[in-house]
């Protein structure tokens, strides 16, 4: 059985995950701190480990350089509500195999979990390409004719979603549920609001409206 460990101080996320995990067939163990997380990596026992940036004791960015510096090269997964592009840059560089952003859906953390314990992880898509874009997933940026964009996290993930389902309509609650996650409320346009951000981005035309469904990326 494979077995993660998940460095969260926040109890209700750290219960959310670790019950989930559980539910899919993974051994959980479950740190509240930077110190507690080193000690527990060096010891070479876990596949994968999920780190916070917001820890009580250390930054989350200073955990991945000392197990880094260690030579411990477990995939690591960050796991935070910092959604700047800096931030994401600076996670991949100092050693991290992913960025997941909070509030996030339980079944996308699962599916990238499961995405860097592969042993052929190495030789992942990192570039998803459809409708004239090509989306970066490493650092968050989006090429429009040859034009590199930033992106904001929810965009990103919005965006992803959009471009590995070209062609299909997605329902605003389809939407809601794979970008804002547990936190997200069924009554709120924001969906409608992030999808004109993206227009002027990427242009209005490759994201067409379906009335009453939701929206779809043009193939």
């Amino acid at each position: 059985m494979s077995r993660i460990l998940i460095v969260e101080d926040e109890e209700r996320i750290a219960s959310f995950v670790c019950k989930g995990l559980a539910a899919s067939g993974f051994a959980t163990t479950v740190v509240g701190t930077g110190t507690e997380a080193v000690d527990y990596a060096v010891t070479g026992g876990f596949d994968l480990m999920l780190l916070d940036l917001g820890l009580p004791d250390t930054d989350g960015f200073d955990v991945l350089r000392r197990v880094r510096a260690l030579g411990v090269d477990v995939p690591v997964v960050i796991l935070t509500a910092r959604d700047g592009v800096r931030d994401t840059v600076t996670g991949l560089e100092t050693g991290a195999d992913d960025y997941v952003t909070k509030p996030f859906r339980f079944e996308e953390l699962l599916a990238r979990v499961r995405l860097r314990m592969r042993p052929e992880r190495a030789v992942e898509t990192t570039v998803l390409r459809a409708a004239g874009l090509a989306l970066d997933l490493r650092t968050r940026r989006v090429d429009v004719a040859g034009t590199a964009t930033d992106l904001t996290a929810r965009e990103f993930a919005l965006l992803e979603l959009l471009m590995r389902h070209p062609g299909q309509v997605l329902s605003r609650q389809q939407m809601l549920s794979h970008v804002w996650g547990y936190d997200h409320d069924p009554g709120s346009n924001v969906v409608d609001v992030f999808v004109r951000a993206l227009r002027r981005k990427v242009g209005a035309d490759r994201i067409t409206t379906v009335r009453g469904m939701g929206y779809r990326l043009l193939e």
